[in-house]
């Protein structure tokens, strides 16, 4: 297989704390040496959708990955990637939709990557794992497969599961690769934002329920949201607040662990178990 690493544009939203940009995303070695037209950093947008789809227009190359602006890609990641749409080219050359975590109903998860609260979530695994949704944190398409972000989604949630469900309708794969990445987040209680964003894809994509995502599963009786606002109004009445995870201060010091030999779970199926989700 190739070692070449493919041409392929990068897109970030930027908002809030620009430190977030600069400690993170922008520090990633394989963005080095990237030219300048090969990296749109979207801000002023009232969706990712739409802050996405505008992305997709301006890409002047056909692989386009988007990304929040607290990831780090390692050194290598690009070649990781390339691997996986070799085998893919192959397997299933009409793919929808890729990314570095993702989970196929009812609860099987595939990835490999470091979380801020949860550690290093999975293993390397052979081949890319075909999943229903994947986290948004990473996504990854061709501009030529016409697929786009619903413009009339609203806010920052749920865009990845739509954009899953949208190559779906179309008959075409998603997958979870094996390409190790940082996602320096900051987890806290679910805004009421998210909430919003799940009513609107929940009737949007009704014809496919229940949608497993990874960090909620959508379904006709709304159980995992009933008990989610539950626990929440439970945590508010006792006083106890659900406080933010800070992020680590350099992502680069998850690699170390990251290559430390125990913590690679031999995933050769393609499948690995990840415990926790946001």
């Amino acid at each position: 297989m190739s070692l070449n690493p493919p041409d392929v544009t990068f897109v970030v939203s930027r908002s809030g704390d620009a430190s977030i940009f600069e400690r993170n995303f922008a520090l990633s070695p394989c963005l080095k040496g990237l030219p300048s037209d090969r990296l749109i950093i979207q801000e002023g947008f009232s969706s990712a959708s739409t802050a996405y789809n505008d992305a997709i227009e301006k890409a002047n190359t056909d692989l386009i990955v988007f990304a929040h602006q607290d990831v780090y890609f390692p050194t290598g990641w690009l070649v990781d990637l390339n691997r996986s749409l070799e085998m893919l080219e192959n397997s299933d050359p009409d793919w929808g939709v890729l990314g570095c975590s993702g989970i196929k109903y009812p609860d099987i998860h595939a990835g490999y990557l470091y979380s801020v609260g949860l550690g290093i979530l999975g293993g390397p695994f052979e081949r890319p794992t075909a999943i229903d949704t994947l986290d948004e944190f990473i996504l990854i398409l061709r501009k030529s497969s016409g697929l786009r972000f619903d413009p009339t989604l609203p806010l920052f949630h749920f865009y990845g599961t739509d954009i899953c469900m949208s190559a779906r309708k179309q008959k075409r794969g998603c997958y979870a690769v094996s390409a190790f990445t940082v996602h320096n987040t900051s987890y806290g209680p679910l805004a009421p934002e998210f909430y919003k964003c799940y009513w609107h894809v929940k009737k949007r994509w009704k014809e496919f329920l229940p949608i497993q995502t990874t960090c909620i599963k959508i379904t006709r009786w709304n159980g995992d949201y009933i008990f989610r606002r539950f626990k929440h109004a439970c945590f508010s009445v006792i006083g106890r607040n659900m406080k933010l995870l800070p992020r680590l201060e350099d992502p680069r010091s998850v690699l170390l662990s990251a290559a430390n030999p125990a913590h690679e779970h031999n995933a050769r199926d393609g499948a690995t178990a990840l415990i926790g989700s946001k």
